[in-house]
């Protein structure tokens, strides 16, 4: 993409995925199997993990200053879920996507 490093742009990319993995398992995953899936702070992390990756993405991608607060808030938030995803268990692509997005915004923050 025109304009975006190319750290930038693998940022963006590892976001999007996060996105996709913590919005397709929280509903096509956890409201399948239920139970702790869908406990309500594990559900809640999920989507946030979620939203926080789009905004994410979305920020880097019109160039705006303020990417780099919302990725440290998102590292941090894809932490979470990814610590969550696991004492839950059965849920490693989403523990990896979370790792990986997690890394990616690190070092896209501040």
């Amino acid at each position: 993409m025109n304009g975006l490093s190319s750290e930038m742009q693998r940022c963006i990319e590892t976001c999007l995925t996060c996105y996709q993995t913590c919005l397709g398992m929280a509903s096509q995953h956890c409201l399948e199997v239920g139970g702790r899936h869908v406990e309500p702070e594990h559900f809640r992390l999920m989507l946030s993990c979620a939203e926080a990756c789009q905004a994410s993405a979305q920020l880097m991608l019109i160039g705006s200053a303020v990417h780099r607060h919302q990725c440290g808030a998102c590292a941090e938030i894809c932490a979470a879920c990814a610590r969550s995803c696991e004492e839950i268990g059965d849920m490693e692509a989403c523990v990896a996507a979370c790792r990986a997005c997690e890394e990616s915004c690190r070092q896209m923050a501040w």
